[in-house]
């Protein structure tokens, strides 16, 4: 789940100000920033903390959770419809394929014991806004592909099952690197978001990857970091830096998520090498 919130704050700084590099600083006080997506992914962490383990209830603690960490961060930068739905007192889905679905999901691929629970828990949290068949499909093959990192998988694996059950990967990052632009759209953003850890040489790397490539940069490196981390685990110096950018309750949320499901081992040297 760190993944995505450090990717998310690497990012927040470039969102309006696209780069096509992968030279630059990775986090900076003064610049970067936690967003809607750092905090819409504690609101999911949240809820599943909540369910205890029944997740029944999961789609209903989702909204309560949404709209109250979105209420006491109100200038996280959502998209005008979500916010509206934040402040609703009737919340209801409105159909949306944006890749706020994709951005959040993280947490659902750590609290599930087989793929299947995966994917139902990320259809639970992810139906309540982004209900749209795209939408849906976004925040699963996010969580897909953070699974099978989480369970060992191989890139080629990876790969080899998000192109056959939810997009063509067909494609490198050089090939569409220069004339891409900023998209909002799960599938306008996703792929792109996962290919560029796919590409990637260890967690860094894939954040650096998918702020390169100009577009929602802060959202494409929440979702590159949050499968980069289960595939390498997030360096120490990175993870402990990442922190000093969120406050006593984000960190609490971070805290109590991973004592109740872990955090992924980073990876020696050379040992995703040899996994591919």
């Amino acid at each position: 789940m760190l993944g995505a919130i450090t990717g998310d704050i690497a990012g927040s700084r470039f969102e309006w100000n696209p780069i096509k590099t992968k030279h630059f600083d990775l986090l900076t006080h003064g610049g970067c920033t936690p967003t809607d997506d750092s905090v819409m992914t504690l609101a999911i962490a949240d809820a599943l903390l909540d369910c205890d383990g029944d997740f029944s209830t999961l789609a209903e603690k989702a909204v309560q959770h949404m709209q109250a960490m979105g209420r006491r961060y109100p200038h996280a930068g959502y998209g005008g419809r979500f916010f509206s739905w934040l402040q609703s007192s009737d919340p209801a889905p409105y159909n949306s394929f944006g890749n706020g679905s994709a951005m959040r999901v993280s947490p659902c691929a750590y609290a599930a014991k087989t793929m299947e629970e995966a994917l139902e828990l990320a259809d639970k949290v992810t139906a309540v806004t982004h209900n749209h068949p795209e939408g849906m499909k976004g925040a699963e093959a996010v969580t897909a592909a953070i699974f099978m990192a989480l369970h060992g998988k191989s890139i080629p694996e990876i790969r080899d099952h998000i192109n056959r059950h939810y997009y063509p990967m067909d494609f490198t990052l050089a090939s569409f690197r220069d004339t891409y632009r900023f998209d909002v759209t799960c599938q306008g953003s996703v792929p792109q978001a996962i290919m560029a850890f796919l590409e990637s040489e260890d967690f860094e790397d894939a954040v650096r990857n998918a702020v390169s490539l100009g577009g929602d940069s802060d959202t494409q490196a929440a979702i590159a970091g949050s499968i980069a981390e289960a595939y390498y685990g997030i360096p120490y110096d990175i993870r402990e830096l990442a922190l000093t950018f969120l406050n006593a309750e984000m960190r609490g949320i971070v805290n109590r998520f991973e004592d109740r499901y872990g955090i992924p081992c980073l990876k020696e040297q050379g040992e995703s090498d040899a996994a591919t």
